[in-house]
């Protein structure tokens, strides 16, 4: 009877501060947000992702000559090719090298290279207030800030915007739209607003570079900075 008394007493806590029963460790989406947000040992970040990891060439080695098949005399070695006017080259018998791994240019995820991430919210056009698209894509960061693993840390919500529109207006909207997504992250889960900074940088910097008038959806985002504690 006590125990169920203290988990509807926590429950009742809970809705009365607006943060929703849903658990961080019950959403996939809040712990990725946890750990990209939370510093790693050694002080590296999580700013740049390379997508499906790179591993190191290995050393080249001699290739490797086939066994003979039983009855079949082995393929002859070929001479070497001698230097000057004329002169034949010999062509390898075989093409086969070894296989050098490829390192794939890393995808650039945030603008920062403090411990953060991105994330796409839904505006109306010209707009600060949150849609209800806006709310479910910020949801899982809520839990993930105010859950134990981040509580010790401060963090900066930046708005940023595409090249669309004047640089002004830009400004503006994104310092707008920061403004609305941190005040929506204490109201709804009880985030301490001492933890929490907005920022507008409007179009100054840009996830994708494109040309002026492009619109790009990676470029409307805002971003989640840990600042430290």
């Amino acid at each position: 009877m006590t125990r169920s008394l203290l988990l509807a007493g926590a429950a009742a806590l809970a809705f009365a501060v607006g943060v929703p029963p849903v658990l961080a460790q019950s959403d996939p989406a809040a712990l990725q947000l946890i750990e990209r947000l939370r510093p790693q040992a050694g002080g590296q970040t999580r700013g740049i992702r390379v997508p499906g990891g790179t591993e190191a060439a290995p050393p080249p080695s001699a290739p490797v000559q086939p066994a003979p098949i039983y009855g079949q005399q082995p393929a002859p070695t070929p001479a070497p090719s001698v230097a000057g006017p004329g002169a034949p080259v010999a062509s390898p018998t075989s093409t086969s090298r070894p296989v050098q791994a490829v390192a794939r240019p890393p995808v650039r995820e945030t603008t920062s290279d403090a411990p953060s991430a991105s994330i796409t919210v839904m505006f109306s056009t010209g707009s600060a207030m949150l849609t209800p698209e806006a709310e479910r894509a910020l949801a899982p960061l809520g839990r993930a800030l105010s859950s134990q693993d981040l509580a010790g840390y401060r963090f900066r919500i930046e708005g940023h915007t595409d090249t669309v529109g004047d640089t002004a207006t830009n400004q503006s909207l994104s310092e707008r739209r920061a403004a609305a997504v941190r005040e929506y992250l204490i109201a709804k889960f009880g985030v301490s607003p001492q933890r929490l900074e907005a920022v507008g940088l409007g179009e100054t910097q840009l996830l994708v570079p494109t040309p002026d008038q492009t619109p790009n959806a990676r470029n409307r985002r805002v971003q989640v900075v840990n600042i430290g504690s």
